[in-house]
């Protein structure tokens, strides 16, 4: 049988946005308690008063504390470098049936290039290439005759080597989208792998956003 303290961690724990908020402190607990009272009246199937309510999401708070600490400690302890890099565009194509040669023609291009940054992300009705602004003469040249949706220059990326752990705890890049959104650091792309996650930003922001995973990582590492 499901108790009240049992329900209410159910609905938080919904709710990720919610559970990050609790941690911090920036919750007011009793006009949480009515917010969420439906959902939990409705988990138990019987009326339930806002003390109770009160009572379980301050026992809760604690317990969150430790889990999203220990969780995230776990993986950040075993993040790897943290590589910066600068003087990259941003294209993004309307998908067409040339469009993927034209994608063949331009990793032919470049193959002798040294040092080049070259992601493709196809999505279902566009694809973004973000390249080094070095062979963006290239790939104008390559792509003069698609049509070309947008193009954003002076942007850097930061590119995070996670342990091969991180797919085994929800959050993690919640974790990292969080650090960035709080500081108001705009992400013009967003490009992952199964063990890296890369964040494309303005270069004025750059500086910014690498000072703040490397101090979230600090303050995880030291347990605050």
């Amino acid at each position: 049988m499901t108790t009240i303290p049992g329900a209410v961690e159910q609905v938080i724990k919904k709710k990720p946005f919610l559970e990050s908020a609790l941690i911090e402190g920036i919750v007011n607990i009793s006009a949480l308690s009515r917010k969420i009272k439906g959902e939990i009246e409705e988990e138990l199937g019987k009326e339930v008063n806002d003390g109770a309510i009160i009572m379980a999401l301050n026992r809760l708070v604690p317990r969150l504390e430790l889990i999203s600490s220990m969780k995230f400690k776990k993986v950040v302890e075993n993040i790897g470098d943290i590589i910066v890099r600068s003087n990259l565009a941003d294209y993004a194509y309307v998908n067409s049936k040339t469009l993927f040669k034209k994608q063949a023609q331009l990793l032919e291009s470049i193959n002798d290039y040294s040092d080049v940054f070259c992601t493709f992300s196809q999505g279902i009705g566009e694809t973004t290439l973000v390249v080094s602004t070095s062979i963006a003469p290239v790939v104008e040249n390559i792509f003069k005759d698609e049509q070309l949706i947008a193009k954003t220059e002076s942007l850097s990326s930061i590119t995070v080597k996670l342990p091969y752990e991180n797919s085994i705890y929800p959050g993690v890049y919640y974790y990292i989208f969080k650090e960035l959104a709080w500081d108001n650091i705009n992400i013009t792309e967003v490009i992952s792998t199964t063990n890296e996650f890369t964040v494309i930003v303005n270069d004025a922001d750059i500086h910014r956003a690498f000072s703040i995973l490397m101090d979230s990582k600090k303050q995880l590492m030291n347990g605050k």
